[in-house]
């Protein structure tokens, strides 16, 4: 707990240090958000495995913290630290075309809170991820006066209807918004539509907990409307893990894992009830804070599905990566000497580990076919979500 302490007070200490550059810049709505922001900051440090991050990334991040459409590419643990990229094109020239995988957290939509959530996904996948920050600004204060932070499921349409609201306040320009007006979609959801459909991108694994399920669910069906070529492209090799929540998914995706805690009735409250849940995890709540007792803990039921129900090798992503290093990898003869990453299971769980590896390797795997056309033997067969 002292961890999570010490973190959360560095975070809070460099952001009052920004404070009066931040006022420079619309004055009124940060110093009436400040205090709720902070509030944010703190069920984050609660509800997330802030441990995780390095108080210089901490540090680093401070300032953007309700940075809406902020993206983030997250390493795995001692693999280098995390960058924060303020448009798709910045992600992109910055390294964004390893990322793997593309998380999406929720609770207070704060920046830390994002990439503790990644950072667990980038240890389970040994490979960078990509998330996207929630934010909280005017839109948001309005939604929880209606009970949004117990029923976001049910209140989807009202949070983006608002968000014009943040724009005529002076909302700094992240993500989607210089390409586009708030309007019918929230910031956060615009760009992670964005990110699913730019050609220059790879994802394999979509994981998200809490009222991130909603923005991905959101994201991949405006997507499924405007670009149904695009969305059989990702569903052929992309899973879908949703943690704490579980919201429809457009009936392309058909391999959808949906987690749930055993005691997580907050996650209850916002889910789809014809929905049943894939995975329960025993005696956790809706938290994945380690240094609290009842967290969900990300990094191990991650591997344990991919370990079970591996993901086919995505060419494209092979290519990539080929070229970028002149040669196609081979598989490692031996377990690599790289000790485990802290929040990865205990030391007998190689084999596993190895497993979930392989899936994410830069190179093709051998005979690895999509999961629409041959599912492996080990994987369960494709269910409509």
């Amino acid at each position: 707990m002292f961890q999570t302490a010490f973190t959360l007070s560095l975070t809070q200490f460099a952001r009052t240090l920004s404070l009066p550059e931040r006022l420079q810049r619309s004055p009124l709505r940060n110093l009436a958000l400040e205090g709720l922001r902070q509030r944010n900051l703190a069920l984050d440090a609660l509800f997330y495995d802030v441990t995780v991050i390095t108080p210089e990334e901490a540090f680093y991040i401070s300032d953007s913290l309700a940075a809406e459409g902020a993206i983030m590419i997250v390493p795995p643990s001692g693999l280098g630290a995390l960058i924060l990229c303020e448009t798709i094109d910045e992600f992109v020239l910055r390294g964004g075309t390893d990322a793997r995988a593309l998380a999406v957290a929720g609770i207070g939509g704060s920046a830390l809170g994002a990439a503790a959530f990644a950072r667990n996904v980038a240890d389970a996948i040994d490979a960078p991820v990509a998330v996207v920050v929630s934010g909280y600004g005017i839109a948001d204060v309005i939604t929880e006066a209606f009970g949004g932070l117990f029923f976001f499921a049910h209140l989807r349409g009202l949070r983006p209807f608002l968000e014009s609201l943040d724009d005529l306040a002076g909302r700094p320009k992240m993500g989607m918004q210089a390409e586009a007006a708030a309007a019918h979609t929230s910031l956060d959801t615009r760009t992670v539509q964005a990110l699913l459909a730019d050609p220059r991108l790879s994802f394999r694994l979509l994981a998200g907990h809490s009222k991130g399920n909603l923005v991905l669910s959101a994201a991949l069906h405006n997507l499924s409307k405007q670009d149904e070529g695009r969305v059989a492209e990702l569903a052929q090799h992309t899973k879908i893990v949703t943690i704490g929540a579980r919201i429809a998914m457009p009936p392309a995706f058909t391999d959808v894992v949906d987690v749930m805690g055993e005691w997580d009735w907050f996650g209850e409250i916002n889910s789809r009830r014809f929905i049943h849940a894939d995975q329960r995890v025993a005696h956790a709540w809706h938290h994945t804070n380690t240094d609290l007792s009842g967290h969900l803990p990300v990094t191990i039921t991650l591997m344990e599905i991919l370990a079970a129900s591996p993901i086919a090798e995505d060419q494209k992503a092979g290519e990539h990566q080929a070229a970028k290093l002149g040669t196609v990898a081979e598989p490692p003869a031996m377990p690599e000497t790289r000790p485990p990453s802290p929040s990865a299971p205990g030391g007998g769980n190689t084999a596993t580990i190895e497993k979930v590896k392989k899936a994410f390797s830069a190179g093709p795997m051998p005979n690895a076919q999509p999961l629409a056309s041959s599912p492996s033997d080990d994987a369960p067969s494709p269910k409509p979500h």
